[in-house]
């Protein structure tokens, strides 16, 4: 028998019984659509990530003063605190937090070499007035250096951001994330030397950031209000405020070496602090790994689906042979060989899981974006491929052994079959 004549029985089997056909292809549709909207989902992570680091180099480092560990406070310690009065000890509590200050910045740059930029950092929020607003609004005010920029590689929209001068004389100055300025003026060009009031106090802008959608140190840049740290310093910050120092290597292999020095100096410095230091590289590798590792998990529970589908596949087939049984035994009868047979049943069952491998693609290319408020999803070619060829080995692997079995039938037991 010719190939084409296979296949014309199977396409005049597949159209008698296109309801039953679309039912056993279900598990591979849904298998299909797990593939290619896990795959998205992997992809959509990664880039998630790569957007939350794009704005940070790799050669960056961040330092944090955090409470001291009950491991570093002894009994006496312990005892000493439970006497003292309740306002006593809530100011002994915050005593174990070291705060990071300018100079020790400058020391940082004096005795640690391979430090190309260096900045304090810290945030507030606090209420805003001026431009199309209404009413006051609550913004996140963060204070930053000049060098802040170069860390951060953060672009200008128009205007100028932070500067050593500004710094020096405590200016007045602010720099506005994008969606800030949309926010306040309607049109971010006409924010630049504008004038807004943050906590009863006028600051002039001085620039427009490009929005970004990135998030730096725990705030979003494009909701942000940036000005000279020595001014936030005076007008915005509160004593508690516990800056974060933001550190940019000259060479990425000088990243562990600043790490450990740091680590002494600060100790030397702050000898009741403790710290967290990490450096951008690592966090995103660590954000890296976890987004591929959530992509592995989905795409096993994807693979189980698609068994399951195939194991669908094969029970139908089981029950199509026992049907089709005096069909069988009417081709042998009229000289088609077992192969011919093997590969009758064997292209039906490719055949269905190809048709419910493009259904499932088809499917998850048009729910995708309707998901992506609930979750960032990127659509890839190379997904549906995958999910093809899932759906071809599928049926290749579970629709063999049924296939193998009518082939085997013979002609006279297959023909007596009722």
């Amino acid at each position: 028998m010719r190939i084409t004549e296979i296949i014309y029985l199977v396409m005049v089997s597949i159209m008698q019984n296109k309801f039953k056909v679309l039912l056993t292809s279900l598990g591979i549709i849904v298998g299909a659509m797990t593939i290619v909207m896990v795959i998205a989902i992997g992809v959509g992570g990664q880039m998630d990530v790569a957007d939350q680091f794009k704005n940070l180099n790799a050669g960056t480092i961040e330092i944090e003063s955090i409470s001291a560990t009950s491991a570093t406070v002894d009994m006496r310690q312990m005892m000493q605190m439970m006497q003292m009065r309740s306002s006593a000890s809530t100011s002994s509590s915050n005593s174990n937090i070291a705060t990071l200050t300018v100079s020790d910045t400058e020391e940082m740059v004096l005795f640690i070499n391979g430090i190309k930029d260096i900045s304090l950092v810290a945030s507030s929020s606090q209420s805003v007035y001026g431009g199309d607003l209404d009413e006051t609004t609550t913004y996140t005010i963060v204070g930053a250096s000049e060098e802040y920029q170069t860390i951060t590689n953060l672009s200008m929209y128009m205007g100028e951001f932070i500067t050593s001068e500004m710094e020096e004389t405590e200016a007045r100055s602010v720099i506005l994330g994008y969606d800030v300025a949309t926010e306040i003026f309607t049109y971010p060009m006409l924010a630049y030397e504008s004038e807004i009031a943050i906590d009863d106090r006028t600051y002039t802008v001085a620039g427009v950031l490009n929005k970004t959608s990135n998030i730096l140190n725990g705030n979003t840049v494009d909701s942000c209000i940036y000005m000279p740290y020595s001014t936030a310093e005076k007008n915005i910050f509160d004593t508690d405020i516990k800056p974060q120092m933001v550190v940019l290597a000259e060479d990425v292999d000088q990243v562990a070496t600043i790490i450990a020095k740091a680590s002494v100096l600060l100790k030397e410095i702050h000898p009741q602090g403790e710290f967290t230091i990490s450096d951008a590289g690592a966090e995103m590798e660590a954000a890296l790994s976890s987004a591929n590792t959530l992509s592995m998990l989905l795409l096993a529970v994807a693979t189980i689906v698609f068994i399951v589908g195939g194991i669908g596949i094969m029970n139908v087939l089981f029950v199509s042979v026992k049907e089709r049984t005096p069909e069988i035994g009417v081709l042998k009868a009229l000289g088609t060989s077992k192969l011919d047979i093997l590969l009758q049943f064997l292209i039906e069952a490719n055949l269905i899981s190809v048709i419910g491998g493009i259904i499932g693609v088809g499917l998850s290319y048009v729910i995708m974006p309707l998901m992506q408020d609930v979750i960032r999803m990127e659509p890839t070619t190379e997904a549906g491929i995958m999910a093809l060829v899932f759906a071809i080995v599928t049926g290749t692997v579970f629709g063999f052994y049924p296939a193998y079995q009518a082939s085997q039938l013979r002609p006279i037991e297959a023909l007596n079959a009722k």
